[in-house]
Formats: structure tokens, sequence, C-alpha cells
């Protein structure tokens, strides 16, 4: 087979080199800009073939992981099955089994992320674990579960525990923050979410810097969720549209985006303010703003729109792998997070104007949000407990 060579900088390398080239630069540019890239997936073969360390080594930071995204890599695989069988043979249920198979894994990549954490002086490195989802609306064991998890990973200074930003799961951010453990504050889908997670986060901070503790030793990122508002509102929307709104179609698309950027406005606000300028003075860190549910659901979209519309400073955006591969291939940098906000507020009350109740629409994604987890989590352990009883047989 004959290989290409290309010229670049005055050395010659092949066609794959050159991509692993730009792609590294495509990362990189939006890192200049002060957004991190983290890893929206986890799997064990993720770890044993290397294939983390490729993705560090172009520029991922940071790794996310929840009930769905654990589903799929225990269920959709027999990467687990040894430890499985060895795990039952010593008469652990599914509950059991399955806390000790995703520790081994949020364990082995916080390792391997370890070295970035160092590089960066914590600013990233990090690997997020997320609860029970049965948890989101008790408050008391919420706490509970995340100190022990905490504990069940060594205390690893580059593990984020995630916490729903629920109105139960509120109070245990600002006790979690307060006693120094690094949260990460999900399901967040408006504004008002998130001025309730700042609200927690800076209390906790206040509490902690009371009771003589370091502030620059904990971290923390709030998630705010994109996608889905899309597809929430472009159901609703679509409905109105085909009842007669034709004027309505240019909205389609359009609130995720907007309804994002107003966060982000709102983010800049608080971190200007005298409250967290006090506690910053104290060694304390921003709470960065970290996009979630940023793979375009609607084919119709691009695949990289939530990317390329959310590129700026203090923010994080986690990818799945496909949306990752998209950016890599064909995505584009440039400082857009803080462009367009007037559109932005046009945008939301256009929505309110044809109807969408934007609160309501809101707080139900998080509700569901909760509850899909929460499926998804109850399928895994009906699938681990069925593979138990096929090994035993």
């Amino acid at each position: 087979m004959e290989v290409q060579f290309y010229i670049l900088s005055g050395m010659k390398i092949t066609k794959s080199e050159l991509r692993e080239k730009i792609m590294t630069n495509t990362i990189q540019d939006l890192q200049k800009m002060g957004q991190s890239v983290w890893y929206d997936n986890i799997a064990r073969r993720l770890l044993t073939t290397g294939e983390l360390q490729r993705l560090i080594d172009l520029g991922v930071t940071g790794v996310t992981s929840n009930p769905s995204i654990f589903e799929k890599a225990i269920s959709g695989s027999g990467d687990y099955d040894d430890d499985l069988k060895a795990l039952s043979a010593k008469g652990m249920d599914a509950a059991a089994v399955y806390e000790r198979l995703i520790l081994r894994d949020i364990s082995d990549a916080a390792d391997k992320l370890l070295p970035v954490y160092n590089r960066t002086e914590a600013a990233d490195g990090y690997v997020s674990l997320e609860p029970r989802p049965a948890l989101a609306y008790d408050t008391d064991g919420t706490i509970k579960e995340i100190r022990h998890l905490n504990d069940a990973l060594g205390k690893r200074p580059n593990v984020m525990l995630k916490v729903p930003g629920t109105p139960a799961g509120i109070p245990a951010v600002e006790a979690l923050i307060s006693q120094g453990i690094n949260i990460n504050i999900t399901l967040m889908f408006s504004v008002g979410h998130y001025e309730a997670v700042s609200e927690a986060y800076i209390s906790g901070l206040e509490r902690l810097l009371a009771a003589g503790g370091d502030l620059s030793r904990v971290s923390s990122v709030a998630s705010f969720f994109v996608s889905r508002v899309d597809t929430a509102v472009d159901r609703q929307l679509q409905e109105i549209i085909d009842g007669g709104r034709n004027d309505l179609v240019s909205l389609l698309g359009k609130a995720g985006i907007a309804n994002a950027k107003l966060a982000y406005r709102r983010f800049e606000e608080v971190v200007r303010g005298d409250r967290f300028m006090a506690l910053k003075a104290k060694g304390a860190r921003v709470q960065r703003v970290l996009w979630a549910s940023t793979s375009a659901k609607n084919p119709a979209y691009s695949d990289v729109m939530y990317v390329e519309a959310l590129a700026g400073p203090d923010t994080i955006n986690t990818m799945p792998a496909e949306t990752l591969n998209a950016f890599l291939d064909h995505g584009l940098v440039a400082p857009s997070l803080r462009e367009g906000l007037d559109e932005a507020e046009r945008t939301i009350e256009a929505l309110g104007e044809s109807g969408i109740d934007m609160n309501k629409l809101t707080e139900d994604l998080q509700v569901e949000g909760v509850r899909l987890f929460g499926e998804s989590l109850d399928k895994l352990l009906a699938g681990i407990a069925e593979k138990q009883r096929l090994l035993a047989a």
C-alpha cells in the first residue's frame, strides 16, 4: 500500500500523523480559550487498551460517568465477567458487585488522570462518579453515600462525586463542600438551577473557611445539560407549528444553546460578586460550568453545534465518543459563548410567548433525568443478577 507523506513545519509526516496533530490542535485551541475537554464515557476496555491514555495525549483532561454509561459498559460486554464471577463467588449480591466494579474503573481512571491533575495544579484531571439515583430526593442519604464513596476510593484528590441539583441535593452540596469533598453538581437545566447550585457552593466554602479548612483543596463543577432542552422544547414547539404557527419554525433547535448562554451570563455575575471574590482571595477555586448532554439528538442538526456554540473561559465540555470524534474531525473553534446574548434572551421570550413554559419544562427534565438514570441502574442490576445466575450455571 502506498503511503502518502505531508510536509508540516519542515517535517515529513504520514496522513495519520497529520490527523493526530490537527485533532490535538483543535482541543488545544479550546484550552487556550479556557475550556477543558472531558470524556463522557468510561468502560473497562477504555482503561485496559490504552484508549484513555491516547485521549489524554490528545488533550482530554477529565472523565465523567453516570449509571447509563455503566449500564452500557457492563451489560454490553464480557469485559467484567471475570471480576463478576469472582465477586459473586464471595456471596455478594448484584448491588455490591456493581459497586465494586465501578469503584475499580473509577480508581483506575483517576490514577491515569493524576498526572493531568498534578500538571494543571488541580484544575483538571478529574473523574466523576454518580451515587444511586434513588438518593436524589434524600439529603441525608446523599451525604452518607458520597462520604462512603469518597472513603472507598481512598479519598483520591482527583475524584469528583456527583450530586444532582434537586431540591434535596442542594443542601447536600453545601454540606459536602464544607467538608472539603469535590462535587460535580449534575442535572441542571435552568438559570434557576444554576443559581441554587452556585449559592450552595459559596455557602459551603464559607462554612469550610470558618472551620479553618483549606479552600484551595476543594473543586467543583456545575453540570448544565443542553441537548435535552432542545429535545423537549422542539417536541412542544413542533406541535404548535403543526397547529398553524409556521412563524415559529426558526426557533427549532435554538432553546438549548440560548438557555446555556444565559446561565453562563449568570455564572460570570456570580464569580465577579463580592462573596465569591472574598473567598477567591482566600484560595477558593471557580466552580466552572460543565456543558453536559452535548450530543445533538436530532440528526438534522450539526453534530458539533453544542461544542462550537459554547466555547468560552472557565468552562468544560464533556463529550461522548461520537461528539468528540465529530469535533476532532470537523469542529471549528471560536470564542462563541459570550456572543448573541440578546438573541438568546429573545429566543427564550419568544418560546414563552408561544405557550411553552420553560420553568415547568426544565423542572420536568430534572425529574426525568433522575428517573432515566434510575431505570438504567435498575436494568444494570437486573443484568448483573442474570449474569451471576448464568456464570454460576
